[in-house]
């Protein structure tokens, strides 16, 4: 059984199609009310093939994305910008979840900080 669940852990690792050249989860630096947060996420095309970002979901409208729509190829390193429009002070934390063309799952990407009342 253990053997099972070592090659089952192995295959996941195998099949990701992208390296995350940062941690899922960003802490941004503090900003004021209503001065937009924007953070560019990269990764880098595991696959043999070229690689395109086929849609990214975000987790609320105050929340935008950006990205090329054009294929990464292996080995290249690819970016999505997300902006958090910081509308309201206090903490945050929002998420963005990425689907690639042809591959399963989405990966969930996560952006927080703090947002101080305007000056």
């Amino acid at each position: 059984m253990m053997h099972l669940i070592i090659l089952l852990s192995m295959v996941g690792t195998l099949s990701d199609p992208v390296e995350w050249l940062q941690p899922n989860t960003v802490q941004a630096a503090d900003t004021f009310q209503d001065e937009p947060v924007t953070y560019s996420f990269r990764y880098r095309n595991l696959t043999d093939a070229p690689l395109v970002v086929e849609n990214v979901r975000i987790g609320c409208g105050c929340t935008a994305t950006e990205w090329e729509e054009t294929p990464v190829a292996p080995g290249e390193i690819g970016s999505i910008n997300v902006t958090y429009d910081a509308a309201d002070a206090g903490f945050y934390r929002k998420y963005v979840k990425v689907y690639f063309r042809g591959q399963r799952g989405g990966h969930k990407l996560w952006l927080e900080g703090f947002v101080e009342s305007a000056p």
